[in-house]
C-alpha cells in the first residue's frame, strides 16, 4: 500500500497540493484568467521554465488545471480554491 496515512485527511491533501509559493501563485493567475503558458510564464516573475512546466503537470495531474488549446484554465475543482487562497491572502495582508 502506496498511500500515506496521513493524506486521507482532506486538509493534509489540500496543504500538500498548495506547500509552495509557486503553486499557489499559478491558481491564484488562473482565477483572474485563462493564461498561455508564454503569458504564466511572464506574469510569475522569477520562475523558471522548467519550474512552471512541472508545477503544471502536477496541476493537471490533480485535476486542479486543464490545458485546452495552449490555453491553461482552472477545473471546477481549481476553482474551489478561491475561497482558500483569498483567505490565506487577507490573513499574510494583516501579518
Amino acid at each position: 500500500m502506496n498511500e500515506k496515512p496521513h493524506l486521507s485527511c482532506p486538509l493534509a491533501k489540500v496543504a500538500l497540493l498548495l506547500s509552495d509559493t509557486w503553486t499557489m501563485r499559478i491558481i491564484h493567475t488562473l482565477l483572474h484568467e485563462s493564461q498561455r503558458f508564454c503569458e504564466l510564464e511572464r506574469s510569475l516573475v522569477g520562475i523558471s521554465t522548467r519550474t512552471l512546466t512541472l508545477k503544471l503537470q502536477k496541476l493537471i495531474e490533480e485535476e486542479v488545471v486543464v490545458k485546452n488549446d495552449s490555453v491553461y484554465e482552472l477545473t471546477s475543482k481549481g476553482k474551489k480554491l478561491k475561497g482558500v487562497l483569498s483567505a490565506m491572502e487577507k490573513f499574510g495582508a494583516s501579518a
